[in-house]
């Protein structure tokens, strides 16, 4: 078998969105004649556990860990309260004196990101560990970035190593870094990284088709297209049941940059119009939700009786949560960047089946695989009446027993996703 070393800061038991992409290259790598090691920390600060992962890791595959050490204890602690959860450090608004403290200092001490520390280490790991292992090629993917620095440092001290620069987001232009008050001298550190990364990589891939354009244009080289997707394995079992609640559900993060608010607003007056609809409607958000949003909620008496807030599941709960849903609510970031975002979700989504409602730019690459599959509307965010509409129509659907039509998602399998970067790491 061929060897590739995938060097990843997410990886089960750990959950979340930054898991999903890695885990499912590497189940699907020994199909196609090659054996995946992945690095990864020992003790990542993870807020999401999700022990179901890991029966996607075949058995072809070696994982390798090393301790990380991580400062989230300067944030907390500058932040002036306890543990504070990812949804809630984002923030585009009016914050204390303190968590703007700890931003800045996030921001600008910490360059790429707080994983930097466990550079140096897994370099000089690295370096023996692929001798030894005679392991020729690696794949670095972030964010965090940090990880690609590892990759810049072990192709450094080996020119003829080959080197797979995955971004999953971008980097100097990430959307992120702006609620982090960054001085000129920290961004221009990040971009002068970025660029070292763009340039000394063998290849770069990431997930959509504006972050290739926009890579390309800080590069100046060309930049492979992966997206996204979904594992046909996890959908094979799913059967939709007639809910007894108009269920629209959102999964993931929700926080000053993802704001549910211009639909919430949508179905504010749909309630006031139809008490049938408010009768029948259940709204369910599933996982990290900031509490912005939850006091939005908690102030009006018609939502707060609708919303429902459920704390993070495994993902087996969640592909069970998929066929009790009758519509997936899908809120892409309010930023620059906002037509390259395609969140895995979004993949999961179409082959759920359920149609899809989301707020995001009408001309991104969101709304071009909507239309490719027919698989739902994607609306700006000041559109509220044309949500309310959407609303409607998809509410009366589902009072009529509507069947959803089948879409071809083939292109955005895991298999298929699997098939395009074998091409990558077979070429010269």
């Amino acid at each position: 078998m061929n060897k590739v070393l995938i060097i990843t800061y997410y990886w089960p038991p750990f959950g979340g969105s930054g898991v999903q992409r890695w885990l499912k290259f590497v189940k699907y790598l020994p199909t196609f004649g090659y054996q995946p090691f992945v690095y990864t920390p020992e003790n990542p600060s993870v807020e999401i556990q999700d022990s179901s992962l890991l029966k996607d890791v075949p058995a072809e595959a070696e994982i390798i860990k090393l301790p990380i050490w991580e400062p989230y204890g300067i944030f907390q602690k500058l932040s002036g309260k306890g543990k504070v959860k990812q949804a809630d450090f984002v923030s585009t608004g009016k914050v204390s004196l303190m968590k703007r403290l700890a931003l800045f200092v996030r921001g600008n001490f910490f360059i790429p990101d707080a994983r930097v520390f466990w550079v140096k280490p897994s370099v000089v790991f690295l370096d023996d560990f692929l001798k030894s292992n005679q392991i020729n090629t690696i794949i670095t993917t972030g964010p965090p970035h940090s990880m690609h620095l590892i990759g810049l440092k072990l192709k450094e001290k080996n020119t003829s190593l080959k080197w797979i620069a995955d971004f999953r987001d971008p980097w100097s232009e990430w959307d992120l870094l702006d609620t982090f008050s960054l001085t000129s001298f920290a961004r221009d550190r990040h971009k002068a990284l970025e660029k070292k990364v763009l340039t000394k990589a063998d290849r770069v891939i990431t997930i959509a088709p504006y972050h290739v354009q926009r890579l390309e244009v800080l590069s100046g080289r060309k930049v492979d297209l992966i997206m996204n997707g979904f594992d046909e394995d996890d959908f094979k079992s799913i059967v939709h049941s007639k809910t007894n609640k108009f269920t629209i559900r959102h999964i993931g993060v929700v926080d000053e940059l993802r704001d549910p608010r211009p639909v919430m607003e949508a179905i504010k007056k749909l309630m006031e119009e139809n008490p049938a609809f408010k009768n029948d409607l259940l709204v369910e958000f599933v996982g990290n939700v900031n509490s912005s949003f939850k006091e939005y909620i908690s102030l009006d008496q018609n939502l707060q009786s609708t919303v429902r807030f459920v704390d993070q599941v495994s993902h087996s709960e969640l592909l069970n949560l998929y066929s009790k849903t009758d519509l997936q609510l899908l809120v892409l970031a309010h930023t620059a960047i906002a037509p390259g975002n395609l969140p895995g979700k979004f993949f999961e989504y179409l082959a759920s089946g359920n149609p899809i409602l989301a707020i995001g730019p009408v001309d991104g690459d969101a709304a071009e695989v909507l239309k490719q599959t027919g698989a739902g509307e994607i609306f700006e965010r000041g559109e509220e009446h044309r949500i309310k509409l959407a609303l409607q129509l998809f509410y009366d659907q589902w009072k009529k027993g509507t069947a959803a039509s089948q879409k071809n998602i083939s292109l955005y399998s895991r298999k298929h996703l699997t098939e395009q970067l074998i091409r990558i790491l077979a070429a010269n």
